[in-house]
């Protein structure tokens, strides 16, 4: 096992000086029910603060208003408009899923379209979704461009692991049998990957709060939208979500998903600088 350092956060580059917002990646997040609104809302919000360049939110419409308040930056598609989300969907660079989802029946069917249609996008899978896959039986198209990003529950009901089962040889079987990359969100959150296993040494209990985790799907699928799509990516978004929430703690009790969105721009900018 490998821990990430400072260094993997290189991949932060300036912008180039000729460049536009198609420059840095479209990215379509998919989640939030007339439940969990904010789930998606807050992936959203820091996948555009982390810089992804044109992001559209396909939720239920209750969500809209609240989105639109919050984010005018961000796009949204009734996911009722199956011809929207078709056209919407078959232009991005990236697609997250599963944040605030649920496990209704219509949510189980957006993720059978996310995974009958991916071709080209990259595709982050986080909480609901997980869970419904877990669920069912499933073919991933392109697993070698799909992230799991599941905290241990979650994990346990995808990789049939119970917790007191999770090792490091248990998780990495598993993960070879997905082929795809697993982000295992815990107090050190660990990646798993064909080329090994590496954890992050940093992270503090002020983050142990609701949206920790979609704020860091929202992160990955920025950073996969408009640097390499690779392994050092996934490690960078994994670094710096928990770099920001360590710098926050410093002089805060709680610390909060949103927080560590509002202060990505600043960070990003002095790492893209140092």
């Amino acid at each position: 096992m490998k821990q990430l350092t400072e260094k993997c956060l290189n991949i932060i580059q300036p912008r180039p000086e000729i460049s536009h917002k198609g420059t840095f990646g479209r990215v379509v997040l998919i989640g939030g029910n007339a439940q969990y609104g904010g789930a998606i809302i807050m992936s959203a919000e820091a996948c555009v603060r982390a810089g992804a360049g044109l992001v559209t939110v396909i939720t239920d419409s209750v969500n809209h208003t609240a989105l639109h308040a919050r984010l005018p930056e961000v796009m949204v598609v009734d996911w009722y408009d199956e011809q929207q989300i078709d056209d919407v969907f078959a232009t991005a660079d990236v697609c997250l899923i599963g944040p605030g989802l649920g496990l209704e029946k219509h949510s189980q069917e957006l993720l059978a379209f996310v995974l009958a249609h991916q071709s080209k996008q990259w595709l982050v899978i986080d909480g609901s979704a997980i869970t419904l896959l877990a669920n069912t039986t499933f073919t991933l198209t392109v697993p070698e461009q799909t992230v799991f990003t599941p905290h241990q529950m979650e994990w346990q009901r995808l990789s049939n692991l119970p917790m007191n089962q999770q090792n490091q040889q248990t998780n990495q079987q598993a993960q070879q049998q997905l082929q795809a990359t697993v982000v295992l969100k815990s107090h050190r959150t660990e990646i798993y990957h064909h080329t090994g296993i590496y954890q992050n040494p940093l992270g503090n209990p002020g983050m142990a709060t609701g949206g920790m985790g979609d704020t860091l799907a929202g992160i990955l699928a920025g950073f996969l939208a408009q640097f390499p799509k690779e392994l050092a990516t996934i490690q960078a978004a994994v670094y710096l979500h928990s770099y920001i929430g360590d710098q926050l703690a410093k002089n805060r009790y709680v610390v909060l998903p949103t927080e560590i969105s509002a202060a990505l721009p600043f960070w990003m900018n002095y790492f893209a600088n140092a």
